[in-house]
């Protein structure tokens, strides 16, 4: 007779480990319990039911009871609480929210896959009331979209801007309706990094998004959400969602450790400190690869991974943990943000000292139509040249480059190692040096100081200081829009023009997308100069990164005209 397994939570780290036992065992008596509804849906695709591109929410749920137990003979079983668990005894007690009826099973071995709760901050008055909602599961989404249309609800307010807060935001404008966007940092998504995510705020923005970032909500209306600031906005409803909590609450109740992030705490085999009983899923603690520290990830993947190795565990087979890095992409009205491994702003939390890359090639190449340039950011560790992490914007499918990217952190890649890496290339889909080829060759520069480079984060106030800025690109460029105060030496004349190139000071050097710019700078470490700095991402990156601020704060720019091409 096979083992007895059950299964607390019946989604994606729950309905993986059902998955994989019986795959390993087809003897083994499989009991999934979960508390809500429904078993097996698609938390990542709840959003986009608000637009309707889901048209029924009865869609996302991915299978039924019914159909666990005719293709893989697993009991799931819904609408049933697991209040209770002996480990001494090896049973849990069930409670059957419909009939209220108590139970106990015994088992051989349990997994908990309780998941993750929104978190719905008490410190903010209202936030029961009738319209506030929160997004976890399908029963959450029809509600919104229930009261919606009961009550004709026109104005929204989104609070959070992290994944599930734009993914609302997208499809809830997409059905028309009018979206305030509440941020409690300077930028949305914490996974990128500020550069890149102005070019997020401008698509926000420009689709009609009211976006109030470094904005803490303090209550709840009817008819309004209020500051701390004093300012508030009128709205008709409210949609939290400020990321969650892992649910431990059964945990905590019956002895198994929580871990220093508040989650439940692992071993490599995912096991907890009580025998016979594993946890998985966005309610433990993970290791982070490159950090090596504690933390939390909710995503789906790691979850399912994570059910395998418990499963594979329990089974007797060898079990060897690497760690998370977090890969994660989002479109935004069109626009594709990815993002792996850490950020600039992680490594300044952890203490690691990096480099940083940035290119904008093409998507493919530019006598094709449709072409759009990627903008694409290299995090390294230095002197190693480690790959750390990576994230890139554009309008064409940039999870690529970050898959390629994400696949050369887990070997524990080098920068050197993304030069001369073969990659697919064809004029339609490429350019002949890939995003990732042109990004492991800047690195490997930036790695071996061969010249020296400026962030386009800083270039405000090298304007605001009268520093000395060069513009590589050609005059009726420059026409077209400028830095201010910025010297039109174009790349096909400075040879000519060094007379006009002083060596007593800096001297930053910009084209459009850095290319030029980069061979002017070389060119002129070559010629004895040892004061030139190339500026990361040029006038392109420059352009986007100034727009929404500009804009949305009634800022004075500091171009005569932006180059915008997403």
């Amino acid at each position: 007779m096979g083992k007895k397994i059950i299964v607390v939570g019946g989604v994606a780290g729950g309905a993986s480990v059902a998955a994989r036992v019986r795959r390993l065992d087809e003897d083994a008596e499989i009991t999934m319990f979960e508390k809500g509804p429904d078993v097996s849906f698609s938390n990542c695709a709840l959003p986009y039911h608000l637009s309707g591109t889901i048209e029924n929410a009865d869609d996302i749920v991915l299978m039924s009871p019914e159909q666990f137990k005719k293709q893989y003979n697993i009991n799931a079983v819904t609408n049933t609480e697991v209040i209770d668990v002996s480990a001494e005894n090896r049973t849990v007690q069930i409670r059957d929210l419909v009939t209220k009826s108590i139970k106990t099973y015994n088992y051989d071995e349990l997994f908990l896959s309780p998941g993750a709760v929104p978190k719905m901050p008490s410190d903010i008055k209202g936030i029961d009331n009738d319209n506030v909602f929160s997004v976890r599961n399908v029963v959450d989404i029809r509600k919104i979209q229930g009261y919606i249309e009961e009550n004709d609800v026109q104005n929204i307010t989104v609070v959070g801007a992290g994944f599930i807060g734009l993914e609302v935001t997208e499809n809830l404008i997409k059905a028309g309706k009018d979206v305030t966007l509440v941020g409690s940092s300077k930028h949305v998504l914490r996974n990128m990094d500020d550069d890149l995510a102005q070019i997020i705020h401008k698509q926000l923005m420009e689709h009609g998004v009211r976006l109030l970032l470094n904005h803490k909500v303090v209550e709840f209306t009817d008819d309004e959400v209020i500051f701390d600031s004093g300012e508030n906005v009128p709205t008709e409803m409210v949609i939290m969602a400020v990321g969650v909590k892992p649910e431990v609450s059964l945990a905590k109740k019956i002895g198994v450790k929580i871990g220093e992030t508040g989650a439940i705490a692992v071993n490599q085999n995912y096991q907890t400190n009580l025998p016979h009983v594993y946890a998985v899923g966005d309610a433990i603690e993970v290791v982070n690869m490159l950090t090596r520290k504690k933390e939390r990830l909710d995503l789906a993947f790691p979850a399912q991974i994570e059910a395998r190795d418990a499963v594979n565990h329990a089974y007797g087979r060898l079990v060897h943990q690497h760690g998370v890095i977090g890969s994660q992409v989002i479109g935004v009205f069109g626009l594709n943000a990815a993002s792996t491994g850490l950020s600039e702003e992680q490594c300044q939390k952890n203490g690691i000292e990096y480099r940083v890359a940035m290119v904008a090639p093409k998507d493919k190449v530019s006598l094709m139509p449709d072409v759009h340039p990627i903008f694409l950011k290299l995090v390294f560790s230095y002197p190693t040249g480690e790959i750390l992490g990576a994230q890139a914007v554009g309008l064409s499918q940039v999870d690529k480059q970050i898959d390629v990217i994400a696949t050369m952190i887990t070997m524990h890649g080098y920068v050197e190692d993304l030069q001369n890496l073969e990659l697919c290339y064809q004029p339609m889909f490429s350019t002949a040096k890939n995003a990732v080829n042109m990004a492991g060759l800047v690195a490997t520069n930036i790695l071996n100081d061969e010249y020296k480079q400026i962030s386009l984060t800083k270039v405000r106030d090298l304007v605001d200081d009268g520093a000395f800025i060069i513009d590589a690109r050609e005059p009726d460029e420059f026409a077209e829009g400028h830095i201010k105060g910025a010297l039109n030496i174009p790349l096909s004349q400075f040879r000519g023009r060094l007379d006009e190139i002083p060596r007593n000071k800096p001297v930053y050097i910009h084209c459009l997308t850095s290319q030029r710019s980069y061979n002017m700078v070389r060119a002129l470490n070559n010629l004895g100069y040892t004061n030139i700095y190339n500026i990361v991402g040029s006038f392109s990156g420059l352009s986007e990164y100034e727009y929404f601020r500009d804009i949305h704060n009634d800022r004075e720019p500091i171009v005569t005209g932006y180059k915008l091409d997403l």
